[in-house]
């Protein structure tokens, strides 16, 4: 893909033969004097790239491609170097302990829905409709609201909008995150109609929306130059996170039962979604201590064509 694959090496300012760089035309609002224009050296062909033939296009391998630096070992050591940044791993952290709940629901589905209440594996899948309406519900949520939100949060700043406000949008999932968890769990331990595990479904899939959603944006406005390999930062987290519980769950709900494990759960899910508010008072200090870091990785990936 060749205009993904282009090196910009002209920025629009042309250098005279003291390399001192001077604006030309009018692109920076100055017009060069004549004096200006006469000691600066006339374009040649050699300032512009030839464009290349049909032939050319079709070509496997391009000449100028092996002259190219490789950009593979900062490709793979930014997002590691990425986890020293509070903001992006606790976009990772916050991001992994969401999905954390929906994997579990995953893993105890065919335990409460066919083991408790009898269904069958299709109507297991059925069940599944819950799930969906909750994702479109979260979706409506952090987008069509969360947008209105943020708007009406930066007015009252005086116009500027802060990362730490979009966090405010998870003071619902300090309610519903336990009360999902306690409802699949507790109630399927105690037979309750089941509509109540059904409904819980969808409540677990809408927090899961939302923290997935706020997680990601609260990155991407924090660094937004280098959201690209931020987001493989928090996808690393996430991952990490998500392959663990995938491990411990049976253990945990063998050991402990249905009851006790959803119990338990219920208080990690809610002191996990308090850590918001250590974010929403420190957010923003914590990304202005990184701010020398964050313009020094920015000059590094420009300079390697990551960043345009």
């Amino acid at each position: 893909m060749e205009e993904t694959n282009y090196i910009r090496k002209y920025t629009g300012i042309r250098t005279d033969t003291s390399n001192n760089p001077r604006p030309t035309g009018t692109a920076s609002g100055v017009k060069p004097s004549t004096e200006e224009a006469l000691q600066e050296p006339p374009l040649t062909e050699s300032y512009y790239p030839h464009r290349k033939t049909y032939y050319d296009k079709l070509k496997l391998f391009q000449i100028s491609d092996l002259h190219k630096p490789n950009e593979l070992k900062g490709m793979m050591s930014r997002p590691l170097i990425f986890l020293t940044f509070p903001v992006i791993f606790y976009s990772g952290f916050s991001y992994g302990s969401n999905l954390v709940w929906f994997n579990v629901l995953n893993a105890t589905a065919s335990v409460i829905l066919n083991g408790t209440y009898g269904f069958s594996a299709s109507i297991v899948g059925v069940c599944y409709i819950s799930p969906l309406l909750g994702v479109a519900v979260g979706a409506a949520y952090t987008g069509w609201f969360g947008d209105a939100f943020i708007v009406r949060k930066a007015r009252k700043n005086n116009g500027i909008m802060e990362s730490e406000h979009r966090l405010w949008l998870f003071i619902p999932s300090l309610v519903l995150i336990p009360s999902g968890l306690i409802l699949w769990g507790v109630g399927s331990a105690h037979h309750v109609h089941w509509f109540g595990p059904v409904f819980a479904m969808g409540v677990i899939a809408m927090t899961n929306t939302v923290g997935l959603q706020l997680s990601v944006a609260y990155c991407i406005d924090s660094y937004r130059a280098l959201s690209g390999e931020a987001i493989i930062t928090v996808i690393l987290v996430r991952n990490t996170m998500s392959f663990a519980i995938g491990y411990g769950i049976t253990p945990w709900v063998e050991d402990m039962g249905l009851q006790n494990c959803f119990i338990t759960a219920a208080f990690v899910g809610l002191a996990q979604v308090c850590t918001v508010f250590v974010m929403i008072k420190y957010g923003k200090g914590l990304r202005e201590t990184s701010v020398s870091r964050y313009e020094g990785y920015v000059d590094e990936m420009a300079k390697s064509g990551m960043v345009h």
